[in-house]
């Protein structure tokens, strides 16, 4: 008789759930700050469907405390706090993302091209400097006093002085990437330009980026509340939290609620936002990751 072997068996996989609970032991700064952010993102896309109108006026119940009818209070006009609070969410944190993405982008695009190519990067260069030597709440609100204020303006007011932040942070990457001996090897070997670029450089940049792009994004929102507060913002009628913050200002020994409750959100938006940038940097610098 031939004696049967037991092969051993590879352990059994772990669950989606158990998955889950292992990511968030292992990285409590990015499941809290991803957390907080993703419910604020639920409640202000769901907004037109809980809050109510945030622009209708109610002058006989204006200045109303925090209660059951009125959640957050009223303000000066009997405009229901709570509703412009969760529409001011809307505009805020687009704002913030919309700055992030096409400041990354843009500033990804001439990081690639001014750390390759020596004339690009002669001109660029100089060009961000120039930007960099301006103080960023000075140049938005040069920008937005040329025209009248709008979102768009206001985005592309916060985008400009962002943009070379992130070029100085590519362009960095670039010239130390393109030193390394796969990349002279596939420069002996004939690859062309742009596929080296996409191939061997660009997946370099993802993690800086990642982490470069929640930054932005935190700053942007700030900036556009300062904006608002300084009303070279978004325009009064919109309700977003610097707006709210800089209505509420003129009343707040009589109505704190409509300042402290929009600048709240407005805090734990930027924290959660940190915390989510912080832990991506720890997880995604190696030496960082290697010392935790």
């Amino acid at each position: 008789m031939v004696a049967e072997v037991s092969l051993p068996q590879a352990p059994a996989k772990p669950g989606m759930g158990l998955r889950l609970l292992q990511m968030v032991v292992h990285n409590p700064t990015i499941s809290i700050g991803a957390a907080i952010l993703l419910v604020l993102i639920a409640l202000a896309a769901a907004a037109p469907l809980y809050a109510g109108d945030p622009l209708s006026m109610q002058p006989r119940v204006r200045f109303r405390p925090p209660s059951e009818a009125y959640t957050f209070g009223t303000d000066n006009l009997g405009r229901d706090i709570f509703a412009r609070t969760m529409w001011g969410a809307r505009i805020s944190l687009l704002v913030g993302f919309l700055v992030a993405f096409f400041a990354t982008t843009i500033g990804l695009t001439l990081g690639l091209l001014c750390g390759w190519y020596r004339w690009v990067d002669a001109i660029v260069m100089r060009i961000m400097d120039g930007i960099m030597a301006i103080p960023a709440i000075l140049l938005a609100i040069a920008l937005i006093a040329l025209v009248q204020a709008s979102l768009f303006l206001v985005v592309v007011a916060i985008l400009i002085p962002e943009i070379p932040r992130v070029v100085r942070l590519v362009r960095a990457i670039v010239l130390s990437v393109r030193e390394q001996p796969y990349v002279e090897a596939a420069i002996a070997g004939g690859t062309k330009t742009p596929k080296l670029l996409l191939r061997h450089v660009l997946p370099n940049t993802f993690g800086p980026l990642i982490v470069t792009a929640t930054y932005i994004c935190a700053a942007a929102i700030l900036t556009e509340a300062g904006l608002s507060f300084l009303g070279a913002g978004i325009p009064p009628e919109l309700p977003s939290w610097g707006n709210l913050i800089a209505s509420g200002r003129t009343f707040f020994q009589r109505a704190p609620w409509i300042t402290l409750i929009p600048g709240g959100f407005l805090a734990l938006t930027v924290l959660a936002v940190n915390l989510l940038g912080d832990g991506l940097r720890d997880r995604l610098d190696p030496r960082v990751a290697r010392r935790l």
